[in-house]
């Protein structure tokens, strides 16, 4: 027996899939192709971050990278994330990250996001945890600085080789977001589900008040990405407080992905209001919660094996996760040294490392965010681009 919302997911891939062998054959047959969108800027965390954040604090070491890299790509996956993905799909290189000197061509955009970035500013208010220096508020900043930098350059050059997009491509661009999982889940553990409560207000207006700056920019359309269903991951099943009886049928934990429901809910709400303020921009609201819910409590419908297990890891038990040593590393415990390895097959896996997913997560939630079943409002992305085939 199927769940309505696997027969939904499975019918939003069948149309993907078909949709894109269509274009495909259409591809083949025509030399350019349109797309409406000239440049991705992101701003994001660990679950979109291209680099940033292992340019600014290089230490990043294999198996990250291992299924389409072949190598560390300062990515936290073995592969390819959603916004890669998007980005291929609209015909567009891998973005650069912003923080990244060397190699980078911002001409097709760039990449704010940056490892265990947070909506709220650290420290502040209730919100007292906080990893990473690079906030949505600084990522922001960085933006502006980043169009002054463009701008100014082609006020006082007319000519030369660079690779700084033209002043026009703010307009003709698609913003992203994908952040706020560092803000609900850095002091569930203090401060437990209700205190958490408190400050997801300030996190949705934060972003609310990002997407009218952003506009003021020049900025027409928005995609912004819902958090993901926490009360699946590996390293918050070992690491939160809970019963067994609050463990659903699927292993996952209810209370907290109740607790996300109402955040997104929260989100979805705020982006309404921002919509109804800003009435020529184009916010939506993305639905990726459904998608990897679905795939973690039935990953063998969509070709993976293993829900709420890491692939890399360690530890006994279901979930091969242990916060004593993260994928990749090496450490002693008790007198004995442990390494963190990975699978060998992550195609099977939706959770790579116990917090983060993998790429074969990362393409299934892209299909059916391509599709358009999971925008609110809905979106006509295939119809202002030709959407080239993920693979």
């Amino acid at each position: 027996m199927t769940s309505p919302q696997f027969q939904k997911i499975f019918v939003s891939f069948g149309k993907f899939i078909t949709l894109g062998v269509v274009m495909m054959a259409m591809l083949c047959g025509i030399s350019d192709s349109k797309c409406e969108f000239e440049a991705i800027f992101n701003f994001g965390d660990s679950n979109s971050d291209t680099g940033g954040f292992w340019a600014a604090f290089p230490a990043q070491s294999g198996p990250f990278g291992m299924t389409y890299f072949k190598r560390p790509a300062g990515r936290a996956s073995d592969g390819r994330l959603i916004v890669d993905f998007l980005a291929q799909a609209l015909g567009l290189p891998f973005l650069s990250p912003y923080l990244q000197s060397i190699g980078s061509d911002y001409r097709h955009g760039a990449n704010y996001a940056t490892l265990a970035s947070t909506v709220l500013l650290p420290n502040t208010s209730l919100f007292v945890t906080g990893i990473s220096p690079f906030s949505l508020a600084i990522q922001l900043n960085q933006m502006k600085e980043f169009k002054a930098r463009v701008d100014e350059f082609h006020s006082s050059y007319t000519s030369g080789s660079t690779k700084l997009p033209s002043p026009d491509i703010f307009g003709k661009s698609l913003y992203t977001f994908y952040i706020g999982q560092n803000d609900f889940t850095s002091n569930l553990a203090a401060i437990g589900i209700g205190g958490v409560k408190q400050y997801l207000p300030q996190v949705v207006s934060q972003i609310a008040g990002t997407v009218e700056e952003l506009y003021a920019l020049g900025g027409r359309t928005f995609l912004v990405l819902n958090l993901a269903p926490i009360g699946c991951y590996p390293a918050f099943l070992v690491q939160l407080p809970h019963s067994s009886s609050d463990l659903d049928a699927y292993g996952c934990m209810s209370s907290y992905n109740n607790a996300v429901l109402d955040y997104n809910n929260m989100l979805k709400e705020a982006l309404a209001q921002t919509r109804r303020n800003l009435p020529n921009a184009s916010l939506i609201c993305v639905d990726t919660h459904s998608v990897l819910l679905e795939l973690f409590q039935n990953p063998t419908s969509h070709g993976l094996k293993y829900g709420t297990k890491a692939c890399c890891g360690h530890g006994d038990g279901a979930y091969n996760f242990d916060a004593k040593v993260f994928c990749g590393n090496t450490k002693v415990i008790n007198g004995s040294t442990v390494t963190a390895t990975a699978c060998s097959d992550p195609q099977d896996y939706v959770s790579w490392d116990g917090i983060h997913a993998t790429e074969a997560a990362n393409k299934l939630t892209t299909w059916a965010i391509l599709n358009g079943s999971y925008f609110d409002p809905p979106f006509p992305l295939h119809q202002l681009c030709d959407l080239n085939p993920i693979g």
